[in-house]
This record gives C-alpha cells, structure tokens and sequence, in this order.
C-alpha cells in the first residue's frame, strides 16, 4: 500500500514549518519569524504512535496574481492540497481568525478530502480564546495546540487515526539493503540561479519545484524520491550557495547551512555550473567543499544548449577543470539543458558511476603491487641522509577510498611526493573524480633504521 500523504496549509508564519519539524522529529524546514520562509513542497516521513505517513511542507496561502511568484508558491500549495488525503489547516490562535483564513478554508473544504483544524500557539489565555475562535471556518473542532513545546500532540494523534488509511500488516517498510531497496542519495548543488530547480523539475518530469528568474527563489533543502532504470533516487534540491561574507541576511544564512546539511546527507554531489560562466571563483569553492566533505563529484554545465554552437568548448572547459580542480582529477563534467532535457540520461549515467568508484574496494596485495612499483619508479627522498621507507600500504575505508601508508620517517614525505602517490592510486585503480584519503603512519620502533 502506498504511503499516505498529510499535508500543512495556512498562512504565513503560523507555524506550519515547527510543526512539520515536529512531525519528522528533525530541523529539515527552515524556520524563521517572517513569513514566507517556506517557498517549495517540503516532503517528510513520519512515524507517529504506530502511524505512517509522508508529510508535506507548503508554502503559506497568499491572494496573488498566478504570474507572480507568490502566485507560483500559491499553485504549489494548492497541488499538494489535491494529491493529500489528510490535510492539517493551521491557524495562529494569539491572531485569531483573520479574513485571510476564510477564502482558504473553502478550498481546502473543496478539495474534499480530511481536514484537521490546528490552532497553533494556543499556549497560554490569549491563545485558548482564539482557538476557540477558530469553530468559525466550518472545519469542525480546532485542536489547541503548540508546535514549538509539543502540546497537543496526543490529541493531533487521535485525529490522524480517525482519518487516516488503516495499514497493511503485510506493507513492511522498505529493506534497506535489499537489491534495489536502498536509495542513492544524490544533492544538486550550486551558486544562485545555476537552474538547479529547473533540471530536477525536468527529471521528475513535472512542475515539482519553483522556478523563475528571480535567484535565490529555492530556501530550503527539498528531498524527493524519483528512480531512474529502475534505480530509486533520493534527490536534494538545495539552495544557491553564495561567499559567506555576501551574506547579511539571517535565513540566507539558514538556506546555505541547509545546502551544507545537503551535501554531507548525500552520497554523490551534482555541482551545477552556468555553462555561460563556468568555473566562477564560488563554483571552485563549492567544489572543494564538497571534496572536503568526502562526496562523490559530478560536474553538469548547464544550459549547454546556449553554447554549444561554440566549437572545441567542451574540451577547453574539460581541460580547464583538470587544470583547476587537481583534488577532484578525471571527475565527469556533463553537458545538459535542465530547460531542453537535454543530457539528463548521461548525467545520471555519471551519477551512478561516481557512486560505484566512491564505494569502491581495493585487494591489499593489488595496492601493494602497486606501492612496490611505483616507488622502484620514482623512490621516496632522503632526509638527513636517510631515505624515507614506505613498506606498506592498505585501504582502510571507502566512500571516499582511503588508504593508510605504513614506514619509516612518513611525517618528513613532502607533498609534491603524497601528490604522487594519490594520483598514482587514482590511475591505477580507476578512481577518477572521487575524493582520495592518504593517511601516513610512521613507525615506532625506535631500533628500525630502515
């Protein structure tokens, strides 16, 4: 039985975002005291007291012209009201019923389905009387509640199973680690307006996220399942992510910490370029956080379709991010148009691959075949008249591979040589565009000499 869908409507800032927080027992939503924080469908499992469902996030419900992009977060709203089967309308109790709540109420009670009155803040009198106030929409009994300190959660509980679908004894939850249970975690990342929206939209194959010109219209970190050939993906949809010092405002700050949150979750990092101006300083700074935090890489240019006229463009740019990017050398750089659906199939091709060469595993005998050859080719330099010994190497770890060096004097290695010795594990064992961990350990035998 497919999992049944809960979704969290109002206006603006009257906690629909703490609740959903609540529900999923995590900080997923951003969560700040201006309205309007919340611009996409945030989705969300949830277990509450032996029930199951998905819960939804929605952008708040505001009158505005269809062309605007209140109007997009309108439509947005207004598509998760129809595809739930529960829906929780959230009102603020120390406001009271406002005309804004009314127009809103009758869609909801439109769409036919359950509705769940939540009277958020009811904490204390101010907020007792206006949750009373709230019989007034015709949604039945307002539960007095508060999303911030958890009360009211009991009584939201019995609701729910009043209303939601009954499940299947037999609906076991996903293995894991069954073929083809798991789902690869996958974040598309990049600076503001790189069209990160606009290519997961494209891969969904509907109008999932919102888009426009306007930069920085996506705030929160949005998770979605989607699977491609037969693989299940879990896609993150992330903020843009700007230079620390250009950022002043309070919940862009939120948003990139998110993306940062984003990065580590996932498995394999798209980092979304604007084909039109590649390779921009924040582009390479994304890129080596994403190093940093041991992910696997994958390079889209988007909006291709705008430059492909451009002879020989491909390979420069390729040589470019080889010259540019060392710590990530042979990481796939894709061509595609998110806005043409162009290149997506090649994109998830890499994807996968990446994913494989992250978690991939390496025999001890085989590296040190390797080790013995490569340092007959090119020895390790002597310091103070006694040469560096490396006798031994192993992978300690995947995802990223990580390699330990055993030998004597290893803290005295210079760089250019560890340099050496990742670029040769990467050629050599087929690592191209992943992240390398070298840990040196030197022994401590104090009678070795060597």
């Amino acid at each position: 039985m497919d999992m049944p869908t809960v979704a969290i409507v109002g206006r603006p800032n009257v906690g629909k975002s703490t609740l959903f927080n609540r529900l999923v027992g995590k900080k997923l939503a951003l969560v700040d005291d201006r309205p309007g924080v919340t611009r996409d469908r945030r989705e969300g499992d949830v277990r509450f007291g032996g029930l199951h469902f998905r819960v939804i996030d929605t952008a708040g419900l505001e009158e505005s012209d269809a062309a605007t992009l209140m109007g997009r977060m309108r439509m947005q709203t207004e598509a998760a009201i129809l595809a739930a089967d529960v829906v929780l309308f959230v009102i603020d109790a120390r406001a009271g019923v406002l005309p804004a709540d009314q127009p809103f109420a009758e869609l909801v009670r439109r769409a036919g389905c359950p509705v769940i009155l939540i009277a958020n803040k009811a904490e204390g009198g101010t907020g007792l009387s206006g949750a009373y106030e709230a019989f007034t929409l015709g949604l039945g009994d307002p539960i007095p509640f508060s999303a911030e300190h958890g009360e009211g959660l009991g009584e939201l509980h019995e609701a729910l199973k009043g209303v939601l679908p009954k499940p299947d004894p037999e609906d076991d939850e996903e293995d894991e680690d069954a073929p083809g249970g798991r789902s690869l975690k996958v974040a598309i990342v990049g600076r503001p307006n790189a069209g990160k929206s606009t290519l997961i939209n494209r891969m969904l194959g509907e109008d999932r996220l919102l888009v426009g010109p306007e930069a920085g219209i996506t705030r929160d970190s949005i998770s979605l399942d989607w699977e491609w050939r037969g693989r299940k993906i879990k896609l993150h949809d992330t903020a843009g992510m700007r230079r620390r010092a250009r950022i002043d405002d309070k919940l862009e700050k939120l948003a990139v910490s998110d993306g940062l949150r984003a990065v580590r979750f996932a498995e394999v990092v798209v980092v979304l370029l604007d084909a039109t101006i590649p390779f921009e300083k924040q582009d390479l700074t994304i890129i080596d956080l994403v190093e940093s935090e041991g992910r696997a890489v994958v390079i889209g240019l988007n909006k291709w379709d705008l430059v492909a006229d451009q002879p020989g463009l491909l390979k420069q740019l390729r040589e470019d991010c080889t010259r540019l990017l060392p710590q990530v050398r042979g990481v796939a750089v894709v061509p595609l148009s998110g806005l043409a659906g162009e290149g997506l199939d090649k994109l998830m091709q890499a994807v996968v691959q990446a994913a494989e060469v992250w978690d991939k595993r390496i025999s001890t005998s085989r590296i040190n075949d390797w080790l013995s050859e490569a340092t007959s080719r090119n020895p390790p330099p002597a310091v103070s008249g006694r040469r560096i010994k490396i006798r031994y190497a192993t992978q300690v770890k995947s995802r990223p591979p990580h390699f330990a060096l055993f030998g004597n004097q290893l803290n005295a290695l210079p760089k250019s040589y560890t340099r050496y010795l990742v670029n040769g594990l990467r050629e050599a064992f087929e690592l191209p565009g992943t992240p390398i961990r070298l840990s040196l350990r030197t022994s401590q035998n104090p009678f070795d000499k060597g």
